[in-house]
Formats: structure tokens, C-alpha cells, sequence
């Protein structure tokens, strides 16, 4: 979910699609499970044909039929099966471009939802973000994924094995299975998160280095940018209890809607989570100035003492460096070390009466 700017582009025609995201040397595969309480079939590379053929199959009206796109940059692939769906033009634009919030739209039969994907890297140092898109219409639930990943595999299984109940229930459980698969990824990222925050927390008290408050700030924007990512999915869900309370769109059966609460739920935790470690990154920052500036105020003193100790001497000093002719004291024998002496004790008791204040 990059920022978006504004480019003056080429003057596109109102049906012109484009891929905006990166994965454009992903393999483009599709995969079809039809299932229901008591059986199923799955069919690896399917073509778009042998889809169209499985939905038009009057001997599997009531199965529940999932089929699963990885790779979005073939666009003319995309475009196919939004008008296998009769789906809107700008619903297939908002799958391939990935810039886009996320969302989620009723249109008469259809659901759509996109959701972000995201997933720490391999180095901590940033997020990877992957959107993620369905199309819920009568029994058949279409996921649009970037590029091949293992999001979704707990659930194939699940439908192979016929385990739990998802094979008993319809696509919309199906979708709230995988939109909660895709949750976890944001648990698993802001976990990574908190663990690094905890160091970080630490390392700011001891550590006065300015790359203390890059990683900081780093850390920060990533957390941000998961709370862009959450706020509307939060939104999304909380605005399917107006579809169960008008009663007009049964794409979603009644007793499923709890499943999309728990969701929503789920979105409240994260989101309440991601404040405190905003917050905890705030203390950690103030600190950190705090500890500066404590050390620069130490620092302060410490020669704010030195050159009070040093002005009398300096003094002293001055007064026998000047050339008059008529200086008693120039001509004692015992004058250099008289003065070496007061000017000892003189330092002495003024490192003793600074200590009696606590001024050091």
C-alpha cells in the first residue's frame, strides 16, 4: 500500500487495465476445488474452459466451488473471468492495481473484497505486502492472489481431508476462513514487532547513538502502515452487520455473520495493539532525548565546576603576570610556593563546598 501520487499518465481508454504491482515475473496459475459435505474434486492448472464448464454443471448447482488465481500481470486472464462473473469493469481494475485501500462492496449478488497481505521480511527491516482479492457470488468464491503463496494451505487441506465444518457450509465460510488465515499474517508481523520494540526500549537507555532513533522511527512507519492496512478491513466488517440488518443481500447465510464478528474483533485487538507499541515507541523516543539531554546537562556541570575552579586561579595568575615595578611579593623567597599553596587550598575548598551543595 505505497503512497499514491499522482502521474500524468496516457490518456487510457474507461476499460483499460494495468497490473500495477511488483510480482510481474510470477507463473500464472489457477486451481478449482468443487466440494460439499460429502465429496470433492481439485483440478491443478485448470483453464478458464474447464471452469466454465464446472459452474455450468447442473449436477453441481449446490457445490460450493472455489477457485483460487495466483499471478494478476496477465491482465487479459483477469479480465476473462470478471466477465465470466458479469462483474463490474472497475471491480477488475481494483484487483490489479494494488495501490488501492483495501475494501469490500456489495453489488446486488456479488461480494468483493481486497485485503493486504502483510508479512515481515526476511530482514525485519521492512514489510512485505501482498494484496489479496475475492469475488463471494452464489457458490462460487474466486481469490486473486499476487503471486503463489502458502496462506491458504491449512484450508485445502481441510477440504481434502473433510475436516471440521467447512465442507458442511457454504462459500462464505470459506471466505471468513481465509480472510482469518490472512489475519494471522498481521499477528505474526506485529509479534515480530513487539519483540524488536522490547529492544529496542532497552537499547535506548543505555545506547546515546543517533541510530537508536532511525530504527525508531523505522519501526514507527511500519507499524503505521499496518494500522493503514487494518483500519479499513475493520471498516469492511463492521459495515456487514448493516447486510444482515436490511436483509437485502443473502450472499452471507445468517448464522455465519458471527464468524465475520469475531473478525471484526480481531481487527479491534490489532489495531488496540499496535497503539500501545506506537506508544511504546513514543516513551522510547522521549526517553532517549531525555537521556541526551541528562547527559548534556552532566556534561554541563561537570565543566561548569572545572571553569569555576579555574576563574580564581586564572585570577591570581593574572595578578602576577602584570609588569609593575613595585610587586612586594616577586621578591620573597618563598613567595612562588606561598602562592602555590593558596591557590591549592582555594581549589580545595571550593571542590569541597560544591560537594557539601551537591552540585556534582
Amino acid at each position: 500500500m505505497r503512497k499514491i501520487k499522482y502521474k500524468k499518465g496516457r490518456k487510457a481508454q474507461p476499460n483499460f487495465y494495468e497490473y500495477t504491482g511488483n510480482h510481474k515475473n510470477e507463473s500464472v496459475a489457477m486451481q478449482l476445488f468443487v466440494y460439499d459435505e460429502n465429496r470433492y474434486e481439485e483440478y491443478q492448472s485448470v483453464q478458464l474452459d474447464k471452469v466454465k464448464s464446472e459452474l455450468n454443471d447442473v449436477n453441481q448447482v449446490n457445490d460450493v466451488k472455489w477457485l483460487n488465481v495466483h499471478g494478476l500481470h496477465n491482465v487479459n486472464l483477469i479480465k476473462d473471468i470478471g466477465e465470466m462473473l458479469n462483474t463490474e469493469p472497475y471491480i477488475i481494475g481494483d484487483i490489479l492495481n494494488t495501490t488501492r485501500r483495501p475494501k469490500m462492496e456489495e453489488l446486488h449478488d456479488t461480494l468483493f473484497f481486497s485485503i493486504k497481505s502483510i508479512l515481515p521480511a526476511d530482514d525485519l527491516s521492512s514489510i512485505r505486502v501482498e494484496q489479496i482479492s475475492f469475488i463471494l457470488k452464489e457458490n462460487l468464491l474466486v481469490s486473486f492472489q499476487e503471486k503463489k503463496s502458502d496462506f491458504f494451505t491449512h484450508i485445502r487441506e481441510r477440504i481434502r481431508m473433510n475436516a471440521g465444518i467447512v465442507c458442511k457450509k457454504k462459500n462464505d465460510y470459506l471466505l471468513y476462513l481465509m480472510l482469518d488465515a490472512i489475519m494471522e499474517n498481521f499477528y505474526i508481523t506485529i509479534e515480530n514487532y513487539e519483540d524488536r520494540i522490547e529492544a529496542l526500549m532497552v537499547e535506548a537507555k543505555t545506547n546515546h547513538r543517533q541510530d537508536v532513533l532511525i530504527r525508531i522511527e523505522n519501526n514507527r512507519e511500519n507499524l503505521n502502515f499496518l494500522k493503514r492496512a487494518i483500519v479499513p478491513l475493520r471498516d469492511a466488517l463492521f459495515s456487514l452487520k448493516s447486510f444482515q440488518d436490511d436483509n437485502e443481500y443473502d450472499g452471507i447465510e445468517t448464522a455465519n455473520y458471527t464468524f465475520f464478528a469475531r473478525l471484526h474483533q480481531k481487527c479491534l485487538e490489532l489495531l488496540e495493539q499496535i497503539d500501545y507499541d506506537l506508544n511504546s515507541l513514543d516513551s522510547a523516543s522521549h526517553f532517549h532525548f531525555s537521556a541526551q539531554s541528562q547527559r548534556m546537562n552532566e556534561i554541563m556541570k561537570t565543566l561548569t565546576v572545572v571553569s569555576v575552579v579555574f576563574i580564581p586561579l586564572t585570577f591570581i595568575v593574572g595578578i602576577y603576570g602584570m609588569n609593575f615595578d613595585n610587586m612586594p611579593e616577586l621578591r620573597w623567597q618563598n613567595g612562588y610556593f606561598i602562592i602555590l599553596g593558596i591557590m591549592f587550598l582555594l581549589v580545595v575548598g571550593m571542590l569541597f563546598y560544591f560537594k557539601k551543595k551537591k552540585w556534582f
